[in-house]
């Protein structure tokens, strides 16, 4: 057997089968309902903040063009508010969350987003999130998941803690699942 056809079966050899493959995925599907289910069962340990902030960004999202809502919150009041408002304005990027950053901008200014909390009725798409990460706001709490909106709307499959993660120069808090179900029945209309 020549050098190449060694090597060649060698590494062959040390490729995984179907078998070992088929077990590292069925490992990690169980790995994310265990996760999922933990996540659950944290949601009932959620800040009664939480619930009555996003209920706000719920009612935002109730008066939008489609309904995505947003709010931030600082030293627990309100300071800025928004609602996805693409639609009449034939803006793409009037998201709630980008309404509510240009709102906040506007009237309070940079300096009042940095260490913020936004409450969202969805999770932030890729572009809401770049621009939550480059406000530095400290906090993000989002109701239904990308992967929950994805099952009613055309979604950018990434989460929001993906796109963190390639910021380590603002670090961020996220919890999310906060009133997922209602935010959910906001599509159903």
């Amino acid at each position: 057997m020549a050098y190449h056809e060694r090597c060649m079966s060698s590494s062959l050899a040390s490729l995984p089968s179907r078998r070992t493959v088929f077990g590292m995925l069925v490992s990690a599907a169980t790995l994310s309902a265990q996760y999922a289910a933990g996540r659950a069962e944290a949601a009932d340990d959620r800040p009664l903040d939480d619930e009555r902030f996003m209920r706000l960004a719920l009612e935002e999202a109730r008066q939008g063009d489609f309904p995505f809502g947003a709010v931030i919150v600082r030293d627990g009041r309100v300071i800025a508010k928004g609602r996805n408002v693409g639609r009449t304005t034939g803006d793409p990027t009037a998201h709630g969350e980008m309404v509510a950053i240009r709102n906040c901008l506007a009237e309070q200014g940079r300096a009042a987003l940095q260490g913020s909390t936004l409450y969202t009725s969805g999770e932030p798409c890729a572009m809401c999130m770049g621009a939550i990460l480059w406000c530095r706001i400290g906090r993000l709490v989002f109701a239904a998941s990308v992967q929950e909106l994805a099952t009613k709307i055309d979604q950018i499959a990434l989460s929001s803690a993906e796109v963190a993660t390639k910021a380590p120069f603002a670090p961020i808090t996220i919890t999310g699942g906060v009133l997922a179900g209602e935010a959910m029945q906001l599509f159903a209309k």
